[in-house]
């Protein structure tokens, strides 16, 4: 265990980090980016900026060590050897961080390698919020993460029938913004012990391996961006969509909808990318009206919904997960990440919301456009606007979009 660290292996970290990092090896050159973090909270973080930085030092020497590779292999035998090579000769570079204090604000920019830059959102995520949470919160205790967790299964099961309950299904995603890795934990052993037929698995790969959990994840935000830098701006959606299979043939085959938004994303949704998803995950806007729409895009192109799975990963806590499997239940297969309720919220603390996104991409404008206009991304006006008008996003969408940047 690395002293100061709030991350102990490089395993500690989302899933989909590896998915991509492997595709962004076998597909795409080593391109220079830039990430940023923004705080959505609107707190002072500057008292903890000394800890974070000693935290992020230590992740420098982390490797991958014989027993971690031989897990991760197991856990996804898509996974190709060479990758599997790459990651034991991989070393998180805090280098590339600058960590400062900006008009009464810490700032936090990663500038370099995307292979690399790409790899130290998930720390920086988890050891910010598990800092702070620290400092802040010393009343959350086990037993309050004891007490928490278990009255919230026992309101799940009151919540639910019984046949309701043999069915839904719902993921730890709350790697990023947990309380503390130890709070992380003792929620999966309580679920896995209360729950276990509802727990389908975590995006935690080092926890997967420790609890003999399935590890989840889908591609993130990010691998879409990437194609805005290295496609023609009107295909780069369709790009992303068409190499991820490539990379990923018969797993991981959930495609993410909201970099542009759901509308475009329907429209680039033909029957020939709609037939080799086996899925398709939600992160922004109102779930319902995503669903419906994404269930008449599928009818239009003639596919049964019901072949499908539908992901919910927007601020998700059981009851709103069970709201929405009873909504869809009977067309289409649900699934559902839960992040931050089950993993960073303990009722007497207030959870952290932030983010670490990429801007640039070989010194290029990249841009996310929401469903959710305060989760869009963009730091540069002309290149929003120019891929606003590409994707005809309508007018409305785009003065909250403008709206939320200013």
């Amino acid at each position: 265990m690395l002293r100061n660290s709030c991350v102990h292996s490089l395993l500690d970290t989302d899933f989909y980090k590896f998915t991509m990092l492997q595709a962004y090896l076998h597909q795409t050159p080593d391109m220079l980016s830039e990430w940023t973090l923004h705080c959505r909270n609107d707190e002072d973080l500057t008292p903890y900026l000394d800890q974070v930085h000693a935290a992020l030092e230590a992740i420098g020497r982390l490797t991958l060590t014989d027993d971690e590779a031989v897990r991760l292999q197991q856990l996804f035998p898509d996974f190709k050897p060479d990758f599997i090579d790459y990651l034991r000769h991989f070393r998180y570079d805090p280098s590339l961080l600058k960590i400062g204090v900006q008009r009464g604000q810490l700032t936090l920019r990663a500038q370099g390698p995307l292979r690399q830059v790409s790899m130290l959102e998930i720390p920086v995520l988890a050891t910010v919020s598990e800092i702070r949470n620290r400092i802040r919160y010393p009343e959350v205790t086990p037993q309050v993460v004891e007490q928490v967790t278990l009255a919230r299964i026992d309101a799940l099961r009151q919540m639910a029938t019984p046949e309701e309950l043999a069915g839904f299904r719902f993921a730890d995603f709350g790697t990023r913004r947990r309380f503390s890795l130890a709070a992380q934990r003792q929620v999966l052993v309580l679920l896995q012990k209360h729950l276990p037929q509802q727990l389908s698995g975590t995006s935690n790969p080092m926890l997967a391996a420790e609890l003999g959990l399935p590890v989840v994840g889908t591609m993130a935000h990010e691998w879409l961006q990437t194609f805005q830098a290295i496609s023609p701006l009107a295909d780069s959606q369709r790009a992303a969509l068409r190499h991820w299979l490539d990379e990923y043939p018969v797993k991981a085959r959930i495609a993410l909808t909201d970099i542009i938004g759901i509308d475009a994303f329907c429209r680039d949704l033909d029957v020939e990318l709609a037939e080799q998803y086996s899925g398709f995950r939600q992160d922004s806007g109102d779930p319902v009206a995503w669903g419906e729409k994404l269930l008449a895009r599928l009818a239009a192109l003639g596919i049964d919904g019901r072949d499908k799975v539908l992901v919910f990963s927007d601020g998700l806590d059981l009851p709103r997960s069970l709201a929405l499997y009873r909504h869809f239940r009977g067309r289409a297969q649900c699934s559902f990440g839960i992040g931050t309720s089950l993993m960073g919220d303990f009722g007497l603390n207030r959870p952290m919301n932030i983010v670490m996104k990429m801007v640039t991409l070989n010194q290029r404008p990249v841009a996310k456009i929401s469903d959710s206009p305060g989760k869009s991304l963009c730091r540069d006006v002309r290149f929003l606007n120019h891929l606003m008008d590409t994707f005809a996003v309508n007018d409305e969408v785009r003065r909250q979009v403008m709206h939320s940047l200013v």
